[in-house]
């Protein structure tokens, strides 16, 4: 198929190399202005479009694709794709490309800055001296060491490996839970367990598995039952893998000493959620990946995806 008859449609505003990249190869139907395109001309070229670039959790199901009789790649620019009906695409004979790999470094690198967040207290240190109180010599008080202490990874694939690296810089012991047990435990100097064991076991809680009807609310109030006393919930996945309000209770009655949170249920968390009127918690707006260079890296394997879907080649992150 000759790529520039083919029209490739945005939903909302993508980095400026995907864009110029697309742009000289394709009839791209863009959107640069920042949210997403408005859902009239959204839908109006969905109807001309070969190929969709998608951005943010637009829901892509079967009502959606009847718009679209023309499309036979969709690209999303993020790892996550829980936004998507994969059968349904499939159904169609659709195409469904993400952006794994790109991304691990960064993510692990704000996972782990969570991890010592939830520990060491960087952001309420940091609002204690704009706040005054240093100047006024009030004590910050003490906060807890990660050396010595155990790390459960929920979820040991890339990003949890390069978290267990990062983790036992600073003497930490991994213990994980996948579906299925890894076969370089010993390389990686990790210990498959069990869930529940994990929650037990470990001081520190990283939630990095998709989300999908198995991860559906995993943490839930019979899990953070089970957590150790103390110990603190990282999440980089998903919120929908969290019972919000088992949360919120597990940290106001002190079950859970600390969260530090990158997704949430609901998001975008409103500022009113009672989740931030608790002083043990760290919420930022999910931007584990939003470094320039990794979303660079996102946009230009979104663009390869779009361009292998159209000429019939298997994509080079292909979902399924």
């Amino acid at each position: 198929m000759n790529l520039q008859e083919c029209t490739v449609l945005a939903s909302g505003k993508m980095r400026q190399c995907a864009y110029d990249k697309l742009n000289d190869a394709v009839r791209l139907i863009g959107w640069q202005q920042g949210g997403r395109m408005p859902k009239l001309q959204f839908e109006a070229a969905l109807a001309e479009a070969d190929a969709l670039y998608s951005t943010g959790n637009l829901r892509i199901d079967g009502a959606l694709l009847a718009k679209a009789p023309k499309l036979k790649v969709i690209a999303q620019a993020s790892v996550g794709y829980d936004n998507i009906d994969v059968a349904a695409c499939a159904a169609r004979g659709v195409a469904v490309g993400n952006t794994p790999g790109v991304l691990v470094d960064a993510v692990a690198d704000w996972a782990y800055a969570l991890i010592l967040d939830s520990a060491r207290n960087l952001v309420k240190a940091a609002a204690h001296v704009r706040s005054g109180l240093w100047g006024e010599r009030k004590p910050f008080g003490l906060t807890t060491d990660l050396a010595g202490k155990t790390l459960g990874i929920v979820g040991m694939g890339d990003i949890g490996s390069a978290v267990a690296r990062r983790a036992q810089a600073s003497k930490m012991q991994v213990v994980y839970h996948n579906r299925r047990q890894r076969g370089d435990d010993a390389q990686l100097g990790v210990k498959y367990v069990s869930l529940d064991d994990l929650l037990r076991q470990a001081d520190f809680i990283l939630l990095a598995v998709t989300l999908n009807p198995s991860t559906q609310k995993m943490i839930d109030a019979q899990a953070l039952a089970k957590c150790k006393p103390g110990a603190r919930l990282i999440n980089i996945s998903r919120g929908g893998v969290v019972d919000t309000e088992a949360l919120y209770e597990a940290l106001k009655s002190g079950r859970l000493a600390y969260a530090a949170l990158d997704v949430t249920d609901p998001e975008p968390l409103p500022g009113e959620h009672k989740l931030l009127t608790l002083p043990n918690v760290t919420v930022t707006p999910h931007v584990a990946s939003a470094t320039a260079e990794t979303r660079d890296a996102m946009a230009l394997l979104t663009a390869e995806n779009i361009f292998a879907g159209l000429q019939g080649k298997p994509l080079p992150a292909q979902v399924r």
